[in-house]
């Protein structure tokens, strides 16, 4: 009996301890929903593409960041975002923002570069690189803010995901493809690598071209080689603004002798027809090698060669076991020792009559 209340009372303080306190703002479970509010919204802001946003590296690691006059634009052209918030939605952005730091949904960042490098006439404006600020307070003054939390993935991403594995094994057994998907393969990665180099060719002569003859900096395709873009910014075709200074007529003289020296090594050094034709057929050698390659040949020929070994071997031992029991195999072989011997002895006397007869001469002249 002493048990069992006990127990009941053990489950009275259990049902006092979870009963709300009236004395509190806000009951735990509508602070719990509070919280999801807010990521909610952060969630919302993050995903919205008219939220001009960049990729840096943050103490080593990769992150997406905003810059803060931005995100003031963003809520006053979108204030229909704030409607997440509930009751929260008249909070003023410097407000919002403040707790979204708070919630460490956001950290303040800091460029780590501060000076403007040679031949620049104003800092980046978007940086490849941040550090941690150490007032974590809102502002628009040149203030970047990194998203800390993990985006959700969308469902593309997620079956990549899972199709990465696959391609590896794929690509790994090539060999066993038939001939026509190895062609079909080949042919492909092929252009694809042409194509990507003479853009890049293309690219770098017309910025040459531009930069001696009219001291412009044009690059088309301009984040072609950026690692922080993103796939719609890697295939903008319309270069930036040149906010550099204008290149001296010197430098582009020089860079003009510079480009015609390296023209003429090129024309100089390169290799004639013959050397071509060498090299091509190497490379088509080796290209049909690895199309031919099929199981099947590898294994008949790993047997073939097996048995040769094995023929080899055999009649190596029938030989070597028959000279050591023919004793006229013996008696040969001392006669042809006899006859190299003598051969060698003629030899050496056909010389030393030669040098005799030349010493003779010199002595006579």
């Amino acid at each position: 009996m002493k048990k069992a209340s006990g127990a009941a009372a053990e489950k009275k303080r259990v049902r006092r301890s979870s009963a709300p306190d009236p004395n509190s703002d806000a009951p735990p479970r509508k602070q719990a929903a509070q919280k999801d509010v807010f990521q909610v919204f952060a969630e919302k802001v993050r995903d919205n593409k008219d939220l001009v946003s960049r990729w840096a590296v943050l103490q080593e690691t990769r992150v997406e960041y905003f810059r803060g006059k931005d995100f003031v634009n963003f809520l006053k052209n979108h204030p229909e975002v704030k409607d997440v918030l509930e009751s929260d939605r008249n909070l003023e952005t410097e407000e919002i923002a403040n707790i979204l730091l708070g919630k460490s949904l956001l950290v303040r960042c800091d460029r780590v570069v501060k000076t403007v490098r040679p031949g620049k006439k104003k800092l980046s404006t978007w940086p490849a690189h941040l550090e941690i600020f150490p007032e974590q307070v809102f502002s628009e003054n040149d203030a970047f803010f990194a998203w800390t939390f993990v985006k959700r993935h969308p469902l593309w991403q997620t079956l990549l995901s899972f199709f990465w594995p696959v391609l590896t094994l794929a690509i790994c057994l090539f060999p066993v493809y038939p001939h026509r998907c190895k062609l079909l393969i080949l042919y492909s990665c092929a252009g694809i690598l042409f194509l990507i180099l003479s853009l890049l060719l293309i690219r770098g002569t017309i910025f040459g071209i531009l930069y001696i003859l009219l001291g412009k900096r044009v690059w088309f395709f301009p984040n072609i080689l950026a690692e922080e873009a993103t796939l719609s910014e890697l295939f903008r075709f319309w270069p930036k603004k040149d906010e550099e200074e204008r290149p001296t007529w010197t430098k582009r003289l020089f860079y003009t002798l510079v480009a015609m020296l390296v023209i003429m090594l090129l024309r100089h050094h390169a290799p004639d027809e013959a050397a071509r034709a060498r090299y091509q057929k190497k490379v088509s050698n080796i290209i049909d090698d690895v199309l031919e390659w099929s199981p099947t040949l590898a294994l008949s020929g790993m047997m073939d060669k097996q048995q040769n070994v094995t023929n080899a071997t055999g009649s190596a031992d029938g030989a070597s076991h028959a000279s050591t029991t023919d004793p006229e195999h013996a008696s040969r072989v001392d006669g042809d020792d006899e006859k190299t011997f003598t051969e060698k002895y003629n030899t050496e006397e056909v010389s030393d009559n030669v040098e005799d007869a030349s010493e003779e001469d010199k002595q006579r002249d």
